[in-house]
Parts: structure tokens; sequence; C-alpha cells
């Protein structure tokens, strides 16, 4: 290990509380070592600083040495090493883990949720031919959402509104405190809404026009995804060429950065933008149409091909 990552290591344990060194990010771990220490701390009212080993090989041998420990992840709190997955899980199970972070785990019975009375009374609407005596609320680790009649359990945490018995087991609350459910009806259709403000990021569209107005603004990056031989045929200016050499560039920037990518039609740039979103970015769009939507509705005087 080089002296440089040394520091680097050293750094990131001495500003930040509580880090975790594993693969992947907190909304997208990458090995289920990983994912079951992140469920751990989930269950922990404690922020905590994430490294995402995977994106930088240097890091992820480094740690092993900075430790003396062979696997990843690895949990550092106050500047002391943990442990790995199955010390943290023993920790966990015999209340250790509360003593070390220096906090308790969450109490269920203090999550909550919101219904609004359109909700509520869609969902009298049809329960007519359901069976089961209260409305099933889940949410699963990947934020799928499932809202169905069933019976309670005695472990369920129960919610009224205007009498409709809404229940939800723990592994859904830790996941949906101050959720909001709403009925939202609209000439397209009509629909539930569920906004939960513990959602990680998503990749989000980003319309053609309202690129352009970005772009103007300075307030986002544009990453165009294609070959060599396609931006010879057509290239919007400022963009930025995401290739081997520029990758570590970008994923340098500050991960609250808002990046748009775009390619030819749209394909390529929503994997581009999805890779870039498991690293820690917060803020990343997709161009809708790719650059063929550009010539055809923000510049025509730009090839199509």
């Amino acid at each position: 290990m080089t002296q440089a990552i040394q520091d680097k290591i050293a750094t990131l344990v001495q500003d930040h509380s509580v880090v975790l060194f594993m693969k992947g990010s907190q909304q997208f771990p990458q090995c289920g070592f990983s994912a079951t220490v992140v469920d751990v701390l989930s269950q922990y009212d404690i922020a905590y600083q994430s490294v995402n080993v995977l994106s930088d090989p240097e890091i992820r041998q480094g740690i092993k040495d900075f430790s003396d420990w062979p696997t990843i992840p690895q949990l550092y709190v106050k500047g002391e090493f943990i442990g790995g997955c199955d010390i943290v899980r023993e920790m966990d199970a015999e209340g250790e883990l509360a003593d070390v972070l220096g906090v308790s785990r969450m109490t269920f019975d203090d999550v909550r949720i919101e219904m609004s009375a359109a909700a509520v009374a869609a969902i009298r609407h049809a329960s007519n031919d359901e069976e089961g005596d209260a409305l099933r609320f889940e949410c699963s680790k990947s934020f799928e959402y499932g809202l169905y009649f069933d019976n309670s359990k005695p472990e369920d945490i129960v919610q009224e509104f205007d009498g409709l018995k809404v229940v939800f087991d723990t592994s859904t609350a830790r996941r949906v405190n101050n959720t909001r459910i709403d009925y939202i009806e609209a000439e397209t259709g009509a629909g539930f809404k569920i906004e939960n403000p513990n959602e990680p990021p998503k990749v989000k569209d980003l319309q053609v026009h309202d690129l352009k107005g970005r772009l103007e603004a300075s307030s986002i990056t544009l990453i165009d995804v294609r070959e060599a031989d396609e931006l010879e045929r057509a290239k919007i200016e400022g963009a930025k060429w995401l290739n081997a050499d520029s990758q570590n560039d970008i994923l340098a920037l500050p991960k609250d950065q808002p990046l748009a990518f775009i390619c030819h039609h749209g394909g390529r740039s929503a994997q581009a933008a999805a890779y870039f979103l498991q690293q820690g970015f917060s803020d990343v769009h997709n161009v809708v149409g790719g650059i063929d939507a550009w010539s055809r509705e923000v510049d025509a005087s730009l090839p199509r091909y």
C-alpha cells in the first residue's frame, strides 16, 4: 500500500464518525455481505459514510492492509475498526452494536405513514370482494411497493385511517417512516401515488428542451456515451465524452453534481446513468430520445443518422 492510499484511508476513517468500506453503495450494495451490513445499520437512527471499493482497486486492497483484515465489508466507528459482516451481525444480535454506535435501535412503534382521504376512499371502494381484515403495505429492499388485503399478524405494526386498518411488518417499517400514500385522478388515468422520503435516488428522465435550458444555465454536466465515429457525425457542444480516460475524472466529481447522459436514442445512456447512480451520484438523468431527439426538436442543423 502506498503512503498516499494509507493517508487517504486514514482521512476517511478520521473525518467520519461511522465509515463502511463496502462493495457498492448504501443504496445499491453489490454483494450479499455488504447488503447484510447495510441492512443491520438501517435498524439504527444513524448517518454513515460508505466507500465503494469497487470503484477504486487501490482502496479495495489498501483497506485490507490498513486493517489487517482480509475481507470486505469493513466497519469503522470513531476511528476504530469494528469488523466485517459476521462480527457486525453478532454484535447487533447481542446488543453490543448499539453501545458502539452510541444510538439505540429504531423503535418501530414510532414509525408512521400518512394516507390521504382520497386513498382511503379508493381502497374502501375496492375492498368489497377482497378477503382479509386489513390492508397490508409492503416495501421491499429495492423499494418496490405492494398494497393488498390480508389478515393482520400479531407482530404487525398497525395504523388506522378513518377506520381502515393498515398493517406492515418490521422489514417494511425500516424503509417507510413518513411515507405518504395518495390517490391521484388525472386525464391519463388514476392510481396510487407513494411518496417515500427514504427511497434512494433513481435515474430521472430529462427531455431535450429541458436539457437545453439546463445547459444554457450551466446547471448540469452532459456526458455523451456514444462511440467515437458517432461523435464525428453529430455532437452537442460542451458534452463530455465517456471513455476509459474520462471515466475516472467523472467519478471524481462531487456526488451531488447533476449529470445527464446521452446516446443515439437513449438506451446506452440509460445503462451508463444507472452505473453512475450506483457509484453514489444522487442527481442523475437520462436524455429521453437521445441526440436524435435533440436534432429533431432542438437543433435541426445537427445531422441525424
